[in-house]
């Protein structure tokens, strides 16, 4: 056969090529000595430890990292010395002047990580003894610990579940010296203490002080948000893929509308031609413009959670009034509405705060009479967008415009864009100088702050005063355990006009070319990733369902741990049955939860301390039954010697015993004999024995 293909030159010679599966499967593993097996467990234990700061690290520590460990495990696996302390301490110095390089210190979050995973990564290569597993140890459980100082999210707590299960299982290992223990037996006894321990976690929990902004450190999702303390032309939608949550909302009554779903962020009233910004006043304080809100109808009371956002701004629903009873109270965070309605925070919002408020969707806010500090609202940087400028200018001398209000003018405008030809879109390319010039001439394609944006500048060039309003507007069609949720992708900008008589007219451009954005909360999204389209296309609805019931169970997450404040320890206290309590009711109850709990171990350890230890008892529980048989043996015989007595003495009859009497070699000493057979054998082969 001229086709047929060559046989291996291993098959030639009438060997076997190598297994892979031998080589690196669950055999070769347990071929390798106790020593190695056990380093090797506690390699992989800090991998997966440090795999989640691996977004914080410099690239050059998670290299550095990671090769120490494979160095660590290739001196392992061959048996080879460790390297000399003096490489050590240069690596160490090393890491240090590229710590200092990379963060500009040496103390601080950053940098205090970055050298904890070096150290830790180093100290490694130091195992020599139990001293030093147990250093490794204890930074094991502080690397982990120092992962809450990022995030606090649930995956994260399930991550450092695992780590910290993976660290207790080592140090069972560390503290079985004799023998080869199987890994599944100290990964038991490691769950078994820990959840020993799990009912004084959760007394601590429950009643350990909150002690406010300490509570605040983590940084989750790094305060990804859709709001801005500015705009320029496609900043909004850059973020239509972020389909991250933005906050939560649970209304106690029917939900509105989607389209009366606003809610209120930064106010911007400043344009210097490429971007708008929060408007700097050029009148006095009595001059300019107040948010004077007016409320009519039934109130809508609703709760309200708002993830982080490094922003001092707090995303309301339009309009939740500053009063006692209706404004949002947060235990760390002060809170206000400024004068043109944007509610503001007394500093950045770095954690998840939630709170109750009342908004009323039927309002008007902003002065009814002209003040002089609205013409801040009409000024337009000069030499820009000319076209438009004239536009405006000939839309105003049309007759029946010229002595038209602001409500009819606005109107005009919208018609203009719903008629024109416009067009919705989140990938209407770069702009130039011109922006509006170009956005309402040539191209008319763009996302919601271009609309508005061009809508704020026509108005402004007809002598309204105007403004944007950025915020969130809708929200997810189906609520998620009780919680409406708004993300990042329901980012949105509209105007804000002002007409005598009424104050502040919100006007929103982006319906008139696409309802159904607002209507309905249909946003545009990108062409999906091949995942992303392989998942919709098995199952659209399993994804949804799968999707919503992890949200509902970050949701539970997020309410019941992340946000167990002082106002619900103190609820929690009231519930069982203190009066008005307070922080040294807190502390007496958790001291006297210490205490008790001190003295449960206290008991526990005394009953313990009388127990022998399982092995000395089964051996002489094996020489009692051993000497009525007639087989003298003594107390240090190991379990062979044992069998090689009972051989002596009974001959056949006694190979009942034997057999099962080596297999307790196995447990004990690592010995392969007798795989499979315990303790339990042993008793059956003295019911087996028959007498002599």
């Amino acid at each position: 056969m001229s086709g047929a293909r060559p046989l291996p030159e291993a098959a030639m010679s009438g060997t076997t090529a190598p297994d892979w599966r031998q080589r690196f499967g669950p055999a070769a593993w347990h071929r390798l000595p106790r020593e190695a097996r056990d380093t090797l467990f506690l390699l992989g234990t800090i991998a997966w430890g440090v795999m989640p700061h691996l977004l914080h690290l410099p690239a050059w520590c998670t290299v550095l990292a990671l090769a120490l460990l494979a160095w660590r495990g290739r001196l392992a696996v061959l048996g080879a010395p460790l390297p000399p302390r003096w490489s050590l301490l240069a690596l160490l110095a090393v890491a240090m002047g590229l710590t200092f390089w990379s963060h500009g210190t040496l103390v601080g979050k950053d940098a205090g990580v970055t050298m904890l995973v070096v150290l830790m990564s180093l100290k490694t290569l130091e195992l020599r003894a139990r001293r030093d597993a147990t250093v490794v140890f204890f930074l094991g459980f502080f690397l982990v610990l120092t992962q809450l100082l990022y995030s606090q999210a649930l995956l994260i707590a399930l991550w450092i579940l695992a780590s910290v299960w993976a660290l207790l299982t080592a140090l069972v290992l560390a503290h079985m010296p004799v023998g080869r223990p199987p890994l599944a037996l100290a990964a038991r006894h490691a769950a078994r203490t820990a959840l020993l321990g799990l009912p004084l976690m959760a007394v601590l929990f429950v009643l350990f002080p909150r002690i406010g902004p300490l509570w605040g450190l983590p940084e989750d999702a790094l305060g990804r948000t859709g709001l801005s303390g500015s705009m320029r032309l496609g900043a909004v939608a850059e973020l239509a893929s972020d389909d991250t949550v933005a906050l939560r909302v649970r209304f106690f009554g029917p939900p509105p509308r989607p389209d009366q779903l606003y809610f209120r962020g930064p106010v911007l009233g400043s344009f210097d031609g490429r971007e708008w910004t929060r408007l700097v006043p050029t009148f006095g304080v009595a001059q300019r413009p107040r948010a004077e809100p007016r409320i009519f109808g039934a109130g809508l009371r609703y709760e309200i959670t708002v993830e982080p956002s490094r922003m001092p701004v707090l995303p309301l629903l339009e309009l939740t009034p500053d009063a006692p009873g209706m404004a949002p109270v947060f235990a760390t965070y002060g809170a206000a509405m400024r004068p043109d309605g944007q509610w503001q925070l007394d500093r950045p919002l770095s954690d998840r705060i939630r709170a109750e408020a009342t908004a009323f969707l039927a309002h008007q806010h902003g002065p009814r009479q002209p003040v002089i500090g609205l013409r801040d609202y009409v000024e337009l940087p000069p030499g820009f967008n000319p076209r438009t400028l004239a536009w405006a200018a000939a839309l105003r001398q049309r007759p029946e415009m010229r002595t038209a209000d602001a409500r009819t003018l606005a109107r005009a405008v919208v018609q203009h864009i719903a008629q024109a030809g416009f067009r919705y879109t989140m990938v209407p390319g770069t702009y130039g100088r011109d922006a509006v010039d170009e956005f309402w001439f040539d191209r008319k394609a763009g996302f919601c702050e271009h609309f508005s944006a061009a809508f704020v500048v026509v108005m402004r060039a007809l002598d309204v005063p105007a403004r944007i309003v950025t915020g969130y507007q809708g929200a997810d069609p189906d609520p998620v355990d009780g919680y409406i949720i708004v993300r990042n992708l329901h980012a949105h900008a509209w105007a804000e006009v002002w007409q005598p008589g009424e104050g502040g007219l919100r006007g929103d451009p982006t319906a008139a070319v696409d309802p159904e954005r607002v209507a309905a909360s249909r946003n545009l999204l990108p062409v999906p990733g091949a995942v992303t389209s392989a998942m919709r296309a098995i199952s659209p609805e399993l994804a949804a369902r799968l999707r919503q019931a992890w949200e509902a169970l970050d949701n539970r997450w997020n309410q019941w741990v992340l946000n167990y404040s002082r106002d619900r320890q103190f609820s929690l206290l009231e519930w069982l049955g203190w009066k008005a309590p307070g922080a040294g009711d807190v502390a007496r109850l958790l001291l006297g939860a210490l205490c008790a709990a001190a003295l449960t171990g206290a008991a526990w350890a005394a009953w313990d301390r009388r127990r022998q230890d399982p092995w000395q008892r089964l051996q002489r529980r094996v020489r009692e039954r051993l000497a009525v048989h007639g087989v003298e043996v003594a107390p240090h015989d190991p379990p062979r010697r044992r069998a090689e007595r009972v051989r002596a003495v009974l001959g056949p009859r006694g190979e009942p015993l034997a057999v099962p009497l080596v297999a307790l070699y196995g447990p004990r000493y690592g010995s392969p004999e007798g795989r499979g057979r315990g303790p339990r054998d042993w008793w059956r082969g003295f019911r087996r024995l028959q007498p002599a």
